[in-house]
C-alpha cells in the first residue's frame, strides 16, 4: 500500500498568537489517516498577501511533487486573499499534482477529482456573479447620482452627505504632481 506524503500548513496574523494548536489538530488528522508527515509550513503573518516565506516555500515543494496533500484547519488559514486568489492556488496545487484538504469545511477537499472540481467551479462561478454584481450596484449608484445632479443639482451619498459634484474635493488623493485634480475617469464620471 502507497502512504500519502503529506505537508501541514499553519498560519496565525501575529507574532502574539499561538499557531500550535493548529500544528496538534492538524498533526493528529494526519496519524489518524495514516498519512506520512513529509514537512510543517508555519507564517506568522496576515493571509492578506501571498508574500508569506513558508507559503511561498510551500508552493516551490508542491511543484517538486515534494509531497502529494497539504492540511490545513481551514481555508481561511491557508489564504485571506479573496476567492479569485484562492481559486488560483487551488489551480496551481492541483496542476503541481497536490490535493488541499481542511479538516474543518470537509467540502474543501480536492482529493475528490469530480467533488473538487465542481467545487472549484461553483465558487469561481459565485466570484464573478459577485464581481458583477457589485459592478452593476456601482453603475446604478452612479446613474443615479448623475439623474439627481442633472435635475436638482445635488445628490445625497451613502453617508446621507449633500454633494454638488461626483468628483473629489480639491487636494485629495487624486492630484498629480503636474497639479491637475481632476483625472481622466472624474471628468468622465461628470459627462
Amino acid at each position: 500500500m502507497i502512504k500519502i506524503k503529506v505537508a501541514l500548513y499553519a498560519r496565525v496574523s501575529t507574532e502574539e498568537q499561538d499557531y500550535e494548536s493548529q500544528i496538534s489538530q492538524l498533526k493528529s488528522f494526519q496519524k489518524l489517516q495514516s498519512y506520512d508527515l513529509v514537512s510543517v509550513y508555519v507564517d506568522k503573518m496576515s493571509g492578506g498577501s501571498s508574500n508569506r516565506p513558508d507559503f511561498q516555500r510551500m508552493l516551490r515543494d508542491a511543484r517538486l511533487r515534494k509531497f502529494d496533500m497539504l492540511l490545513v484547519t481551514s481555508l481561511d488559514r491557508f489564504s485571506r486573499e479573496g476567492i479569485v486568489n484562492t481559486l488560483t492556488y487551488l489551480k496551481r496545487l492541483k496542476k503541481y499534482g497536490v490535493a488541499l484538504k481542511s479538516i474543518r469545511e470537509s467540502w474543501c477537499d480536492t482529493t475528490d477529482e469530480g467533488l473538487g472540481e465542481i467545487l472549484i467551479s461553483i465558487v469561481a462561478w459565485l466570484s464573478k456573479q459577485e464581481r458583477q454584481h457589485i459592478s452593476d450596484h456601482t453603475k446604478r449608484k452612479l446613474d443615479q447620482y448623475k439623474k439627481d445632479l442633472k435635475e436638482k443639482g445635488f445628490f445625497i451619498n451613502k453617508k446621507g452627505e449633500k454633494k454638488y459634484s461626483l468628483g473629489r474635493p480639491k487636494g485629495s488623493k487624486d492630484k498629480n504632481p503636474k497639479g491637475r485634480n481632476n483625472l481622466g475617469y472624474l471628468k468622465r464620471w461628470e459627462k
